[in-house]
């Protein structure tokens, strides 16, 4: 088992290796997922830690609880072909959470990976705060 200090150190390491600005503006031709006013996209690859999939599987149930089917989540594999081309449009190339209303992005990446395991109620909170003003 990693010590906390040498887990911090990869954490730190993964986020510096896929950094982007919080906030982004990006022009996509294709419409939203579900013709939801916000949605909510998170990339990863094939090989994915136990933070990966916390980060995923909490932002989906949040997003689904707070607000239904006004916002949709949806999850890309950029190993694949479909989430290569996901990615390209919405100028990702690494694992990101993504919050899209029109052509505003708001990366909330660095956020889901500090909290979605040691403390999901914060992230929560981070991604209603994100979301509310959108809608």
């Amino acid at each position: 088992m990693k010590s906390p200090k040498t887990a911090f150190l990869a954490l730190l390491l993964f986020m510096a290796g896929t950094f982007t600005f919080s906030q982004t503006s990006a022009s996509t031709s294709k419409a939203p997922e579900k013709q939801a006013k916000v949605n909510v996209y998170y990339f990863h690859f094939n090989t994915r830690c136990a933070t990966c999939r916390a980060v995923e599987s909490e932002a989906q149930a949040d997003v689904k609880e707070l607000f239904g089917d006004d916002v949709s989540f949806a999850a890309y594999n950029l190993d694949d072909k479909a989430g290569e081309a996901k990615g390209k449009e919405l100028g990702v190339s690494g694992q990101t959470l993504l919050i899209v209303k029109g052509n505003q992005q708001f990366n909330i990446t660095t956020e889901g990976f500090m909290y979605a395991r040691t403390n999901p109620k914060k992230f929560r909170q981070i991604i209603e705060e994100k979301i509310k003003p959108l809608l």
